[in-house]
């Protein structure tokens, strides 16, 4: 029998002041990681002053997780300790393995708008302390599919015959940026068993079977679980960023930008940072 998900949870998140001082909605966080498995943190930014960002993240570590940043508009400067450098630019995605240990920092440029997430994956136990390692996604390597009032950019994973630029190396994951014409209907097939949620950028939404609840921009709904994810578009139409993989179900010691399984883990890479010895070769 078919069951389309339905809404668990919609979040707002908090405005936070993170790196120097950059201005953010952390949207998803500490408190959200059992039901979010294996997503721990989507920070969002949406800002036409420079002053809310430009101040940016300079060098900090990462252990036990994945980051990834995708800029729908904005300029992003970074590098980090494998010696890679670049930018992240407009529908750029960039996808930071940091494993065993990374530095790096990420200096966001002004911009006419500065508009983005960057969400936090967690690595399995057994892949923690793999070898570090970064994708540089361009807007080019990012397919579009353009069908009955969408376009569907196939960030990670596939959309109906369409591969990903990526698939997650340690979490099969789907990452999608979906554009809705104004009351068109969308719907996809899902794994039942994984966690899926969507970041609403612009527009707004329904996802109730009786179309009676609105859930307007800005704002993250997780979904229970199910063999499909519907919606239809409002009058205004919608983009919305839509995240899903299969929930890890370990525990997780979470200080900072180290997310281990254990205390004993987490403290031992603040030592090895204090130390200098944080850095594998």
């Amino acid at each position: 029998m078919s069951t389309t998900r339905q809404i668990r949870k919609i979040v707002t998140g908090t405005t936070q002041l993170d790196g120097a001082g950059v201005k953010l909605v952390r949207v998803i966080g500490h408190d959200d990681t059992k039901e979010f498995d294996p997503f721990l943190m989507l920070d969002a930014f949406d800002s036409r002053n420079p002053d809310d960002y430009t101040k940016g993240f300079p060098w900090h570590p990462h252990r036990g997780i994945e980051t990834v940043t995708y800029l729908i508009a904005g300029d992003i400067e970074h590098s980090d300790s494998l010696g890679n450098k670049g930018r992240i630019l407009d529908g750029c995605c960039q996808w930071m393995t940091a494993g065993s240990g990374i530095l790096h920092q990420e200096m966001p440029q002004p911009s006419e708008r500065m508009l983005g997430v960057q969400l936090w994956l967690n690595l399995p136990r057994k892949n923690k302390m793999t070898h570090p390692q970064y994708r540089d996604i361009t807007d080019s390597m990012i397919p579009k599919v353009q069908q009955d009032g969408s376009t569907v950019a196939v960030i990670a994973g596939h959309y109906k015959d369409t591969q990903g630029a990526t698939q997650g190396d340690y979490v099969k994951t789907l990452a999608l940026d979906v554009q809705l014409e104004p009351k068109s209907q969308w719907n996809i097939p899902t794994d039942t068993e994984a966690t899926l949620f969507i970041y609403i950028v612009e527009g707004a939404g329904y996802f109730d079977a009786d179309r009676q609840t609105m859930i307007e921009s800005h704002r993250a709904v997780l979904f229970d679980q199910g063999d499909s994810f519907a919606i239809q578009a409002a009058d205004s139409g919608i983009r919305f960023l839509l995240f899903s993989g299969l929930p890890l179900r370990e525990p997780i010691s979470w200080g900072g930008p180290i997310v281990m399984n254990t205390r004993e883990e987490l403290q031992q890479a603040f030592r090895e940072i204090d130390n200098g010895t944080f850095i594998k070769k």
